[in-house]
C-alpha cells in the first residue's frame, strides 16, 4: 500500500524454516516490539523510518495508577517513583503496590526502551499517558557487561546507555535518573531459541519476529545511502529489506555483552561499529539514530557522516518470496490513533462496512465512509472499531 509515494508496512507473524538455532528457553515478556512512533517525513529518500509503520504504539489509561502497553502486553507505573539510587529503585519496585497488584519490578533495558517515543522530543515519551516529570534518565534492571558499577538507563531524548550508579543526585552526581515499574500481565511465554540462523545469510529474532541480514553491509555510508542500499537489497530470495529503526536495532543489543554487545554466534562479523537506524532526530532533522555496539548505547550523528549498515524485513508473510508478495492480502489500519475529529482508515475491503463501538460495547457509527464521519463529539475513550464484509472481519482497537 503506497503512502504518499512511500510504502507503509504493519509488522506480521513471520514462519521461517529453522537451520540453525540457539539453545536456551527465552522469556518473552513483550508480546510485539512497538513502533518508534515516528511519522514525521524528514527527507524525499524512500526507506526512512516514518515510511514503515510497525506495530504502532497504543496505550490504555487504567484509570488506578497504571498505564497498559498493548502492543507490548506489559503494564506501567503512569507516574514514575522519582529520583533515587539503583538501590532505592530496586526496593521499591519490590515493594510497590499500585493498581491492586504486589508484582512490579524495574524493566529490563529493552522493555524500558520500548515505551519511548522517538517522535516526540524532550521528552521522548507520550505524555498523554505518561506523566511528564522532572526525569532525564529512568533505571532499568540491567548491569553493564564490563562494570557492576554501571547500569542501563534510558533517557528523555529517546536513547539509551550505560551509566555510573552514582550520576544520580541521590548518589552524589548531578543527573536526575528516576525509576518507573512495570509488571508482566500474566505468565510470560517462552521460546526455545532466541536466533534461528537460516543459512543463507539471515537470521531470524524469535523474540520480535524479525529477519536480519547477517553480514552487514561491507562499506560505511551516508544516511541517505543507507536507505537507498537497504530498498535495494535482494538477499535470500526477498525484496523487501529496509533500513531499521532505532527500536529494532536497539533489540539486537546484549546488555550482558560488550565488544560487540550483540550474540557473535549468529552475527559474527558484526564488530565494533556504528550502525544507521532510518529513525530521525525529529528537533534536530540533520541527524538521525544509530547504534553503537561497543556497548550497546543508541546516540544520533550527521546524517551526512558515513555509518554501517545491517538490514531488516518485517511486515509480509516470510513463507512469500518477493515474486508472491502481491497475492498477500493487506493488514487493515487506522489513523491517526488517537483520533478526534475525523478517522481514516488504510487497506480497508471494498464496500466495507464500518461499525464504531464504545467501550460499554454501544454502536456510535455504522457506515461505509468512515472518513466522512465526525467524531468530535465522542467522549475520551477506547473505542472498537470493526471492518466488515462477506469476506473478512478485522477489529482494531483505537483512543479518542
Amino acid at each position: 500500500m503506497m503512502f504518499s509515494f512511500k510504502k507503509v508496512l504493519v509488522l506480521a507473524a513471520l514462519v521461517l524454516v529453522s537451520a540453525q538455532i540457539s539453545t536456551a528457553q527465552i522469556p518473552k515478556t513483550m508480546r510485539r516490539l512497538p513502533d518508534t512512533g515516528q511519522t514525521q517525513s524528514y527527507t524525499n529518500t524512500v526507506g526512512e523510518d516514518a515510511d514503515y509503520l510497525q506495530n504502532p504504539p497504543l496505550f490504555i489509561l487504567n484509570g488506578d495508577g497504571t498505564v497498559t502497553d498493548t502492543v507490548t502486553g506489559l503494564q506501567w507505573q503512569q507516574t514514575d517513583g522519582g529520583e533515587m539510587t539503583f538501590e532505592n529503585a530496586e526496593a521499591f519496585c519490590a515493594n510497590l503496590s499500585l493498581g491492586g497488584y504486589n508484582d512490579w519490578r524495574l524493566p529490563t533495558a529493552q522493555e524500558a526502551y520500548s515505551i519511548l517515543n522517538q517522535g516526540k522530543s524532550n521528552p521522548a515519551l507520550d505524555i498523554a499517558f505518561f506523566t511528564n516529570t522532572v526525569a532525564e534518565y529512568w533505571w532499568t534492571s540491567e548491569h553493564d557487561a564490563t562494570n557492576v558499577n554501571k547500569i542501563w538507563a534510558t533517557n528523555k531524548g529517546g536513547g539509551i546507555g550505560n551509566h555510573p550508579k552514582n550520576e544520580t543526585v541521590s548518589a552524589g552526581g548531578t543527573k536526575k535518573i528516576h525509576v518507573r515499574a512495570v509488571r508482566d500481565v500474566g505468565t510470560p511465554p517462552t521460546v526455545a531459541s532466541h536466533f534461528t540462523d537460516h543459512n543463507d545469510g539471515t537470521v531470524t529474532d524469535n523474540l520480535t519476529n524479525l529477519v536480519w541480514q547477517k553480514k552487514p553491509a561491507p562499506d560505511s555510508m551516508s544516511w541517505e545511502n543507507a536507505l537507498l542500499f537497504a530498498e535495494s537489497l535482494s538477499l535470500a530470495g526477498f525484496e523487501d529489506w529496509r533500513l531499521p529503526n532505532i527500536k529494532e536495532l536497539q533489540s539486537l543489543n546484549e546488555e550482558g555483552s560488550a565488544n560487540p554487545s550483540v550474540n557473535t554466534v549468529f552475527f559474527p562479523e558484526i564488530g565494533v561499529k556504528r550502525y544507521w537506524a532510518g529513525t530521525s532526530l525529529p528537533n534536530q532533522t540533520t541527524k538521525a539514530w544509530y547504534w553503537d555496539t561497543r556497548f550497546g548505547i543508541t546516540t544520533y550523528n550527521e546524517k551526512a557522516g558515513k555509518l554501517n549498515l545491517l538490514c531488516v524485513r518485517g511486515g509480509q508473510n516470510s513463507s512469500v518470496k518477493a515474486a508472491d508478495l502481491s497475492t498477500e492480502a493487506p493488514t487493515v489500519w487506522a489513523f491517526p490513533n488517537p483520533f478526534h475529529d475525523h478517522l481514516s482508515v488504510k487497506n480497508a475491503p471494498e464496500n466495507a462496512v464500518f461499525e464504531l463501538v464504545n467501550a460499554t460495547g454501544q454502536l456510535v457509527y455504522v457506515g461505509n465512509n468512515i472518513a466522512l464521519a465526525d467524531f468530535s463529539n465522542l467522549p475520551i475513550g477506547i473505542y472498537c472499531l470493526k471492518i466488515i464484509n462477506k469476506n473478512v472481519s478485522t477489529q482494531l482497537l483505537l483512543r479518542n
